[in-house]
């Protein structure tokens, strides 16, 4: 037991906040770490190619979350029975849970393969990509949709690693994928003038790498981590691939849906040409520097919660949810009067393009009124995904993709004529109907009477 302990961790018990705080730290470490190698290929593309690479890396990011979407349901599903298995002592179960795991997302990268490569252009022309960066924009999901093998294995070792209450093998694993990509991408952009080609391969290539290291670091300590590896072991379990599909389904429509109205927000913004893409693609970029923090808590909480569920411990569920709220209401706070104050400053660093620079204080102020809703959303959400309801981040995922953010977005730029700026700020206030849901569900304990999955 004491060897086990390298990867499994206990939080059924201890001091919920310095438990909380010490596993969600290497989270938003590997926050940090992944929304680096995003920005640096913001930034050398943006240097190097100019606005037209910036729209394009930016629009194949939306179609890639899309499809990835299907990859993190199914690994949130797995990372959720994963830690209710273990918060209720059933360890033993592990082996087969884990195998069905690996074969579903398997397959599921194989079906996003053949579908992103054989629609990539359909997307984009839907997209009403600029001429100026669809052949770039192009080149970039190809490439990523070759390699969508090596990002959903990434993703899903470290929804293992999380669901047994381990973030510092995951830190590891992405300080690694992204030590690769920030060589290849100066390498590829900025040496080989590869352009935004060369981006997309630095990113598979760093996610290659990692996977190939941290499946070798699995099968060495194979006895602690619960699954065998031996070739029987790979096969589907009836009752797990239930459990998956049950929750991994919602989950995935969770993440496609919100990827599609994001989609769909920035089709339209790409019809007001390359300068309004650019600044739009930038700006979603820059907005991942909050959620470096929010999903560093979203991750502790659905696992923390998750183990607690298992173990029927109530009080620490709520005090997860407590501590994760202050931590990102004050991660709210400060990135507000950052945004609000220095836009043109942080823009800067991703282009020096004037006409971006000039209308980036736009989309920076509507950045900025949403940023209180996507701060607290995270430890409500992360509770919810936590105790397994999928129906109901099912039902916020559908509200948020088809009704909130297309709705107030379409409101705004026609029923107030606001243009650009109903676009720019309907993006955001979505935000608000989620993140009041989910706290009415749990201050009204509609909760209480849930039983643990497993």
């Amino acid at each position: 037991m004491a060897r086990s302990r390298e990867i499994i961790n206990d939080l059924t018990t201890g001091s919920v906040p310095k438990k909380l705080l010490t596993f969600a730290l290497p989270f938003m470490l590997s926050t940090l770490l992944q929304t680096a190698y995003g920005l640096v290929d913001m930034m050398v593309v943006g240097q190097v190619v100019g606005s037209s690479g910036l729209s394009a890396v930016s629009m194949s990011t939306r179609v890639i979350w899309m499809t990835t979407a299907f990859c993190m349901g199914f690994t949130n599903a797995g990372q959720i029975l994963i830690a209710q298995l273990i918060g209720a002592g059933k360890r033993e179960e592990l082996q087969k849970t884990i195998g069905t795991l690996i074969l579903t997302l398997f397959c599921v990268a194989m079906f996003v393969t053949a579908f992103g490569l054989s629609l990539t252009r359909p997307i984009l022309r839907l997209m009403r990509a600029p001429a100026e960066s669809f052949e770039g924009a192009a080149a970039y999901l190809h490439i990523t949709f070759i390699g969508t093998v090596f990002t959903f294995g990434y993703n899903l070792v470290s929804a293992m690693f999380r669901g047994m209450g381990d973030s510092k093998h995951p830190l590891m694993f992405v300080a690694i994928s992204a030590s690769v990509n920030l060589v290849l991408d100066i390498i590829a952009v900025a040496v080989l003038r590869m352009g935004v080609a060369g981006a997309a391969l630095a990113t598979v290539t760093g996610q290659a790498v990692s996977l190939l290291i941290s499946v070798r670091y699995l099968y060495k300590n194979r006895d602690r981590f619960g699954f065998d590896f031996k070739r029987e072991s790979f096969r589907f379990h009836k009752d797990c691939l239930a459990k998956l599909v049950r929750l991994g389904v919602p989950f995935a429509f969770q993440n496609a849906a919100i990827s599609i109205s994001m989609l769909f927000v920035n089709s339209f913004v790409n019809s007001y040409g390359v300068t309004a893409s650019a600044t739009f693609g930038t700006g979603t970029r820059i907005e991942e520097f909050p959620w470096i923090i929010i999903n560093g808590i979203m991750a502790a909480s659905a696992t923390m919660v998750g183990q607690n569920m298992g173990a029927g411990k109530p009080e620490r569920m709520r005090k997860c949810v407590t501590v994760g709220a202050i931590v990102c209401g004050i991660t709210a706070a400060v990135v507000m009067t950052l945004f609000l104050c220095f836009p043109r400053q942080i823009y800067s660093l991703f282009t020096s393009d004037e006409a971006v620079l000039e209308l980036c204080p736009k989309f920076m102020l509507a950045l900025a009124c949403s940023i209180p809703a996507t701060s607290l959303m995270g430890p409500y959400q992360a509770f919810i995904e936590g105790i397994g309801n999928a129906r109901l981040v099912l039902i916020i995922a559908l509200l948020d993709g088809f009704v909130s953010r297309i709705a107030i977005s379409l409101i705004l730029a026609y029923g107030f004529h606001m243009g650009l700026m109903g676009w720019f700020f309907g993006y955001g206030m979505a935000a608000y109907v989620n993140t009041i849901i989910s706290m009415v569900y749990y201050y009204g304990g509609f909760w209480k009477k849930r039983a643990a999955l497993v």
